[in-house]
């Protein structure tokens, strides 16, 4: 059994890297020209300096981890088709079935594999992606003007005692100041209290404070008259951190997976919307597991016969499967998203339908033909 292993691993393991890393070179070469518009730009930290292609290529490195999370699955479909295809092709498995590789010994061998890609990815997108892609946007910002999300940046919410405010941050500069503030405070009826407006803004977590810059205040306490002052500096007590705000302005999927529920967790104490979140939230956690629903796939191509078509025909049909996979899965989360569909429903239904298929395709084969 050591003997197949070795053998089979060894083809999948090979044709999955091959193809992850034409893959990567692929999406990389596209980042890289997404970039060339960009030469030339001023740094606005370090005056003199401007964006060059050293920059651009550092960018690039930078979204690889992130790339090698989105293609894993795919690259994982595609190498282990070929790989067993191949095997096929060569009458390797017909020696390997007729020596004992029962289809249950197979199911069970590259389902295994397939837990080796899952954890892989799990670690990639929890751990190396969302880092990298935080240090990519952070370098960025420093020839564009800061991280922001849409036109208006972040929105946050936070309740205290009698009161809740919306916080809202239009961007967020390279060295981890906070640009255009506005806070938004109302009462338990919903009246606007005061309103803040700040050119820009620093987090003081120890002392649990914004130290807001350039203030203009705006107070609502007379119903008569409103109290307008400007201050050089305010400190507003605040618990929101600036991890919590850093990834109000990251993109769900971008996230690391406890940063995800943290978050989740924050917008329900608040009384916020969540839906769009915790189905990311799921998506992160069914995500690494694809690996194996895309082994699982594959292992049918092992049992096809050659003679008719060619092993590209093959392939080319796992390329459409996987490609039909992301389609459904993120067509799945957009309609979960507008319809209301339990997040973790929505997140695994694509999973779920795709290894029964699979499954079914499987049996169909051996057992029938």
């Amino acid at each position: 059994m050591k003997t197949v292993r070795r053998l089979v691993y060894g083809e999948i393991l090979t044709a999955v890297a091959f193809v992850l890393l034409a893959f990567l070179a692929l999406f990389s070469f596209f980042d890289l020209i997404d970039e060339l518009s960009g030469l030339g730009r001023p740094s606005l930290l370090q005056p003199g300096e401007r964006y060059t292609i050293a920059d651009a290529l550092l960018h690039v490195a930078l979204l690889l981890p992130s790339r090698l999370y989105e293609l894993m699955p795919i690259a994982v479909l595609i190498g282990t088709v070929y790989a067993l295809a191949r095997l096929a092709q060569g009458s390797e498995f017909t020696v390997l079935r007729t020596s004992g590789l029962g289809p249950g010994l197979a199911l069970r061998l590259v389902a295994l594999l397939g837990v080796l890609f899952a954890l892989v990815t799990f670690a990639v997108g929890d751990y190396v992606a969302p880092w990298a892609e935080r240090q990519a946007q952070l370098f960025k910002a420093q020839f564009r003007g800061g991280i922001s999300i849409g036109q208006t940046g972040a929105w946050l919410r936070e309740r205290a005692e009698g009161t809740h405010t919306s916080v809202n941050v239009r961007a967020l500069a390279p060295n981890g100041e906070l640009q255009g503030i506005r806070l938004f405070v109302f009462d338990d009826r919903g009246r606007v209290q005061q309103t803040v407006r700040a050119a820009s803004g620093s987090i003081d977590a120890e002392a649990g404070v914004w130290r807001l810059r350039d203030v203009e205040r705006q107070r609502f306490d007379d119903p008569q008259r409103t109290l307008r002052e400007t201050l050089p500096m305010l400190d507003w007590p605040s618990t929101l951190s600036a991890d919590m705000l850093t990834v109000a302005l990251l993109k769900p999927e971008r996230m690391r997976t406890l940063d995800l529920f943290q978050y989740v967790q924050h917008l329900q104490a608040n009384e916020q919307t969540t839906q769009r979140y915790e189905i990311e939230f799921w998506r992160k956690l069914f995500y690494p597991l694809s690996c194996v629903v895309m082994v699982v796939l594959a292992l049918p191509f092992a049992y096809l016969h050659f003679r008719d078509q060619g092993l590209s025909a093959y392939v080319f049909a796992g390329i459409l499967i996987g490609i039909s996979f992301f389609l459904v899965n993120s067509v799945f989360g957009h309609i979960g998203n507008l319809q209301g569909w339990q997040p973790w429903l929505a997140a695994a239904a694509p999973s779920a339908l795709y290894s029964l298929l699979s499954l079914a395709a499987f049996a169909w084969l051996v057992l029938r033909r």
